[in-house]
Order: structure tokens, then sequence, then C-alpha cells
């Protein structure tokens, strides 16, 4: 049974409130993660608690409880020339940018003339997202994975 501590492998597929296919596991490798450590997004782990071996279900996040709301001040409009070395920006490329908060991943979203406009949102944030499940495995965790916080 899944309870905190525990090594959990799955197999997913994850779609959008649409029926888009957003990502699933490979056939011969599923998801590996050690529950209760806040490594997978937490509307489907709390999910996932109590299950057992070879369960399979779907699972219903909203976006609160997946990658989170769309935050607005994450998007905003910098200077062109901010990005030196790159000859051409385009809409969809992705870039860290140095805040005083330590780096942060943005995608460019528009370029108009010398401005860019940059989202600093997790690309799924804002979307309701449904999983379809099946648990592989789940055991006990190791000392050393507790010790690190993740699965080996």
């Amino acid at each position: 049974m899944i309870t905190k501590d525990s090594v959990v492998e799955f197999h997913y597929k994850v779609t959008d409130a649409e029926g888009n296919l957003i990502d699933q596991s490979g056939e011969d490798a599923p998801l590996k993660y050690l529950h209760g450590y806040n490594n997978i997004v937490p509307g489907l782990e709390s999910q996932l608690q109590d299950k057992e071996t070879g369960a399979k279900f779907e699972a219903s996040v909203p976006a609160a409880l997946a990658y989170g709301e769309k935050n607005d001040a994450l998007v905003q409009q910098v200077p062109a020339a901010m990005f030196q070395g790159v000859d051409n920006v385009e809409v969809g490329m992705g870039f860290s940018a140095q805040t005083p908060q330590g780096p942060v991943e943005v995608t460019v979203v528009a370029v108009e003339d010398d401005m860019v406009t940059v989202d600093g949102n997790h690309p799924l944030a804002g979307k309701d997202l449904t999983f379809d499940v099946e648990i592989v495995s789940v055991r006990e965790a190791t000392a050393e994975e507790l010790e690190h916080g993740h699965a080996h």
C-alpha cells in the first residue's frame, strides 16, 4: 500500500481538459518516485495515497493542485537587447533569466519590434489535468532514498 516513505513505480498518461495528450510514461519505463516528498504534483500524489500494486484509476487534478494557477505577474515585456548573443529571438524559445531570487525558466510568447514578452509560468500552469494511472510496484524506501528525498 502506498504511504509516506514508499517508492512507487507507475505508468501514466496525462491529458488536458480538451483531451489532448500532454505526456505519458514509456512502455517499459514507469515513473518512479518517493511518496510524501513533493516529487510529483500534489493533486496526483494525494490520490495515489493508500493505492496498491496493480491499481488502475483516473485522477482529475485541478490546476491549483497540478502546476498552479497562471500568474500574470510572471509575464513581462523586456527589451530585445537583453538577449545578447541571440540573433533571432522567436516565440517558443526558452531561456534562463537571472532574478534576485535566482534563475527562472521563461518562454518567449511574443516578439514585437524591440520588445520581447516572456512568460515565467510553468507551461502547464492554469490547466486542469487528468491522469490515467496504473501502479506497477510499491516498496519501502531505503535509508539512502529517505536521506536524499527521492527514489533511486
